[in-house]
């Protein structure tokens, strides 16, 4: 959710033009020339870029006819707030007057956020990747006038070195060759064109039916189990980034598999690697709240930090904080990671006490830094430090266990925690004194539906009535300022404007697939938590428009985008799980779910027929689609339609409600019949009119397509029907 997509590192390859490039000496920045048009735009990404001395445009039709009344090609750079390699580009080529004017001299620019534009991004990193395997941002890609790409790559260093050719000298070629060789380049860009909209086309493949569940889960597991990293968690080697859907399959896996020795390998992996995330240094741990259930503290840390440092007044969350930052209110450049990390001689300045019954001489500093990996001459790899941001700086990673540090330093497990705790109150103060990192407040459709979803699925699971209440708070907000109620379909992205309001673009950028299924998602989550039926409607309707605007009637499953825009020359589908999963992954068990709640058994179908056109990857890399391997189990099984009748406000309810939500079971939907016959769910369900509370009291139901058990009473008893 908080943008955590990779910045290209030293990875470049400039297709038929340049070799790979590596990370280069950075120029002196100049000073602004003057202001672009980039000024007029809300996105923070493309007003961080509004100073450029390069004539920036943003993608639209004002950028596409001058290209062509110009005959001059398209450099398009994509990139997001908090890509630090996004950063050192703009610093490096972006800011040089010198490389501006050969920017401006050749070529037509456009800045894109493809936060903001997914659907750019994704069309031009599919050129990228086909074509130099391997992508990142920044993106930078050279288009003729009409928007074909026929060279790219990512971060380009501004001069060239010994194994590498920099920015100013690959703009130069490639004017030339346009000058040169224009026929040759535009005869080049439309094959790659027909080329791209071959492979990247995904359809039903004469198999019309879903690939078996068993099949699919066991190879993905074993395909995960193959990559796991046992000492440090995650899968494949570093950098490795947060992959929530491995995760949730091989709970999944686990809920399965309870018996067998497969079952707890899953389950040990998914723990371990959480774990391990948690100690390490992607976990703020001076922003850290105390406790003892350790899943739960972290679950809560996350929400505090969301709540107080991404959320806008008005209910809705900004998308992420920078990864650099000034390292003190007087510096005049920002470095990575400056606002998070700490010096040696700064830790022991902070931290000068000595602790009472520990080995003589000990102070806080000594506990602290023994505790979180500390070294004096800093603890990051060099290697892995090309500019020496951070050079001398410390990562704050928990080494051990709190048991290992009592007994290494000779204190008590409760003393240490303590000690801990008064070591992370006085370095967040310290660090509040810090410039705090760039935020970028732009307010998407999509992040916002992941966070509802945490806030609810937390405030369920932890009985934190506060973080269902935040949920339902930024629901209301999505349907405010994301929804358009006259033609009932959402949008993409707001901003935070002047005085804390909130506002649009001159036109708004209507919502894509990914908005749609996340926001859907989340309202069937808000519902379970809730119990609020007004989201269970608006979830429906928003299903009915997504059918409307980007089903594939011919080769099955959605479009990414919808039809009828010029500008974008291929109209995909996303076929691999990410940092995010894929909408298509994610929207099979939305279809599940929608169908249990209205009996509107069209969507079980549509359900199936995605998991039939992705069938073949499915079967041969499941790997790569782990939420929906996830989903092809819950299919197969079939959804429970959990019912509880009673009254949602008594007591016996909220036992079962409790019990419920105590069980990790992946294919069962929650519902309440509180006896409003009159009610949206009565009306959608005619089958919850004959269900009863038995002797007066709350009566739990299991229910599949919509036949249901005898009815329960006892928690114990409802527990037991609970296992998938």
């Amino acid at each position: 959710m908080l943008a955590p997509l990779r910045c290209a590192r030293r990875r470049t390859l400039l297709t038929g033009i340049a070799a790979m490039a590596t990370v280069g000496t950075p120029s002196p920045p100049s000073v602004p020339r003057h202001t672009n048009r980039l000024i007029k735009e809300k996105s923070p990404y493309l007003l961080q870029h509004a100073h450029n001395p390069v004539d920036w445009y943003p993608w639209g039709q004002e950028a596409f006819d001058k290209a062509k009344t110009e005959n001059k090609l398209i450099f398009l750079s994509v990139g997001y707030s908090t890509c630090h390699w996004c950063h050192v580009m703009e610093e490096e080529s972006f800011k040089n007057k010198e490389i501006g004017e050969i920017m401006n001299e050749h070529f037509i620019c456009i800045k894109v956020d493809r936060e903001e534009r997914p659907d750019v991004d994704k069309v031009y990193m599919t050129f990228v990747q086909a074509t130099s395997g391997g992508g990142g941002w920044p993106m930078s890609v050279w288009l003729t006038p009409d928007l074909k790409p026929f060279a790219g790559g990512t971060y380009f260093p501004p001069e060239d070195g010994v194994h590498r050719v920099g920015f100013r000298t690959v703009l130069l070629r490639i004017a030339e060759q346009w000058k040169e060789n224009k026929d040759a380049l535009l005869e080049s860009s439309q094959r790659i064109l027909v080329a791209l909209q071959h492979t990247s086309e995904i359809r039903v493949q004469g198999q019309e039916s879903p690939p078996p569940a068993k099949e699919v889960m066991d190879t993905c597991f074993q395909q995960l189990s193959r990559s796991y990293d046992e000492d440090y968690g995650g899968f494949s080697k570093s950098p490795k980034f947060p992959t929530p859907v491995n995760l949730n399959f091989l709970f999944t896996y686990w809920a399965l598999h309870q018996t067998a020795p497969e079952g707890a390998r899953a389950l040990q992996m998914a723990l371990h690697t959480l774990k391990m995330m948690a100690h390490g240094g992607i976990h703020d741990h001076i922003g850290q709240i105390s406790g003892d259930e350790f899943f739960a503290d972290v679950v809560r840390d996350i929400l505090l930090y969301v709540s107080r440092d991404l959320s806008d007044q008005a209910g809705g969350f900004y998308s992420a904080e920078d990864a650099d930052s000034y390292p003190t209110s007087t510096s005049g450049e920002k470095r990575e990671g400056a606002f998070c990390v700490w010096a040696a001689e700064e830790l022991r300045a902070l931290l000068p006490d000595p602790v009472e019954g520990a080995t003589e001489g000990t102070t806080l500093a000594d506990v602290f830094m023994h505790h979180y990996g500390v070294e004096e001459a800093g603890n990051v790899d060099p290697m892995k430090d090309p500019h020496q941001e951070l050079k001398g700086k410390n990562v704050l990673i928990a080494r051990g266990s709190l048991e290992l540090t009592a007994a290494r330093l000779g204190l008590g497990r409760g003393r240490l925690s303590a000690l801990l705790q008064e070591c992370r109150q006085r370095l967040s103060s310290a660090r509040a004194q810090r410039p705090r990192p760039h935020l970028d407040t732009k307010m998407l459709a999509a992040w916002n539906g992941l966070m509802i979803s945490g806030f609810a699925q937390a405030g369920a699971a932890l009985a934190e009535q506060e973080y269902v209440s935040r949920a339902a708070e930024a629901a209301a907000f999505l349907r405010t300022h994301l929804y358009d109620p006259d033609s009932g379909r959402l949008l993409r992205s707001c901003y935070r404007g002047k005085d804390n309001s909130v506002e649009q673009s001159a036109v708004p950028i209507q919502g894509f697939l990914e908005d749609y299924v996340f926001v859907i998602q989340a309202l069937f989550d808000l519902y379970e938590a809730s119990l609020e039926q007004g989201w269970l409607e608006w979830a429906l309707h928003l299903q009915h428009m997504q059918d409307k605007l980007f089903w594939d009637p011919k080769g099955f499953a959605y479009f990414s985008t919808e039809a009828g825009d010029p500008s974008l020359l291929l109209r995909l589908k996303d076929d691999q799980d990410g940092a995010e999963p894929t909408p298509n992954s994610v929207t099979v068990t939305n279809l599940l779910r929608a169908a249990c709640y209205s009996g509107h058994m069209d969507w079980v179908e549509k359900a199936g027929r995605i998991l039939a056109a992705f069938s073949e990857r499915l079967q041969k890399i499941p790997i790569t689609l782990p939420e929906m391997v996830r989903a092809t189990a819950v299919f197969h099984h079939t959804l429970k339609q959990v019912v509880i009748c009673g009254d949602p406000q008594g007591e016996d309810t909220k036992e079962m409600l409790r019990c419920v939500r105590s069980v990790f079971s992946p294919n069962k939907v929650l519902m309440v019949a509180d006896g409003d016959s009159a009610g949206f769910l009565y009306r959608q369900l005619p089958f919850l009119a004959s269900l009863e509370r038995k002797d007066g009291k709350a009566t739990a139901y299991i229910c599949s397509n919509f036949t249901c058990s005898l009815p329960v009473t006892s928690v114990q008893e409802l527990r037991g029907m609970l296992s998938p």
